[in-house]
């Protein structure tokens, strides 16, 4: 028997009910803050992502040649997308111009709890300029949707790469030798980025205060002790989070998000309860639309991870909806058969959601499968009750029953 691919699910009816209900609450939340949907390639020219991460990206991800020759790979991730999109096509667009998206990934790691090599991602991007109202108005989408799924448990941490890149600047570190020490700060190997500082020619004082600023986290009274743009401009973007209604916000200098592109404000969104894989969602303004090849513009944007937000809240134990059949129609022989694709024809225009037994089973039968099905409702439609131009309604639930008009069941089941 062939298997799925390591790495990959299957999702069966119950699972697709509540990654829909989900998915549909993250679009609609993004559609009040203003943001209109974009969907791109699930595959993209190889070089959209080595411009992007560099060459050794191409061992992280699914890369080949097509029959013509060409380099390409199904995309790692969506941002890198929505800016070529971007470039391409929407260039004349009102700015800002606020889009979000929803889709598939695909990355080569090693599959653990809340990581897999298909996966599913929710993002948003602002294209505009370069203020604290900007950067406040993706956190804000970020927080707002973690908040509608029900998720009781979050924390938005906030940081600005500008500091680690000013200390590392003052030293003559700049650019790409600055970015791995950024990228091994990110993830907290404080010795392999010792070691690199080192081999930039830092002094150990210096080296030292970058370290301890990575570890500065706390209330935005902790930014106290710093000067400069970056300091006032976190300082902005939390004020208008706080208006925004939300509190649990955070100041922490340890968010470098270690990639080239990165310019200013970043943000992480975590989920304690997932331990160490507790990130659900990250962001930050970047600059990339320059690296493909366009003019230079103030981008900003966060990704969430949908999956783990799913893990997020099973995790906490929340009440995952159920979607219900409303209807389960049930002729009591071969004779009301067309009476009955009839009537659930008549439900299903209405909009109501109705089922009718296909396998021509006794009545008996048909009544265990709607309760296993767990529909509200089974509607028998037999001789006797036509003759009054009538159905017999059955609640599953409680079985309590009784003759309902065929002019009234739609109003009825509604």
């Amino acid at each position: 028997m062939i298997q799925r691919p390591r790495g990959t699910r299957d999702f069966g009816p119950e699972e697709m009910e509540i990654r829909r209900f989900f998915e549909d609450m993250m679009r609609q939340e993004a559609v009040l803050h203003g943001f209109r949907e974009v969907s791109t390639p699930i595959f993209e020219h190889t070089e959209l992502f080595t411009l992007k991460s560099g060459p050794g990206v191409v061992e992280e991800i699914y890369a080949f040649q097509d029959k013509g020759g060409r380099e390409i790979c199904l995309r790692p991730e969506l941002t890198a997308s929505v800016v070529r999109f971007f470039l391409n096509d929407l260039t004349t667009f009102p700015r800002p111009l606020k889009m979000f998206y929803f889709g598939q990934c695909f990355r080569y790691e090693r599959p653990q709890a809340g990581r897999y090599r298909e996966f599913f991602q929710f993002g948003s991007e602002i294209i505009g300029n370069p203020t604290p109202e900007t950067d406040a108005e993706v956190i804000g989408l970020a927080a707002a949707i973690v908040e509608r799924t029900g998720l009781r448990d979050y924390r938005i941490r906030i940081g600005h790469i500008g500091i680690l890149r000013e200390l590392l600047s003052r030293t003559g570190v700049e650019g790409d030798e600055a970015l791995p020490i950024l990228q091994k700060l990110d993830k907290k190997m404080y010795t392999e980025a010792e070691d690199l500082m080192t081999q930039a020619g830092i002094a150990p004082e210096v080296m030292t205060e970058i370290v301890e600023t990575t570890k500065i986290t706390g209330p935005i009274s902790v930014l106290d002790s710093f000067e400069g743009p970056a300091r006032d401009y976190i300082k902005e973007v939390c004020d208008i989070l706080l208006a925004m209604g939300f509190s649990n916000v955070s100041v922490d200098l340890g968010v470098v998000r270690g990639l080239a592109y990165y310019t200013g404000m970043v943000f992480e969104v975590d989920a304690p309860k997932l331990g160490a894989e507790k990130q659900i969602c990250g962001g930050g303004s970047y600059s990339l639309a320059e690296l493909f090849g366009g003019e230079k513009v103030f981008s900003t944007g966060f990704a969430i991870g949908f999956d783990r937000t799913l893990l997020a809240l099973q995790t906490e134990g929340a009440a995952l909806p159920q979607e219900r059949l409303t209807a389960f129609v049930v002729p009591v022989n071969d004779m009301m058969r067309g009476h009955a694709f009839k009537l659930v024809s008549e439900l299903r225009r209405a909009g109501i959601s109705a089922d009718i037994d296909l396998m021509r089973r006794n009545v008996g039968k048909n009544l265990k499968f709607a309760a296993a099905v767990k529909a509200k409702y089974a509607i028998i439609v037999g001789e006797k009750e036509l003759e009054s131009a009538s159905v017999t309604l059955r609640d599953l639930s409680s079985g309590e029953q009784s003759l309902v008009s065929m002019v009234d069941i739609v109003a009825k089941l509604k």
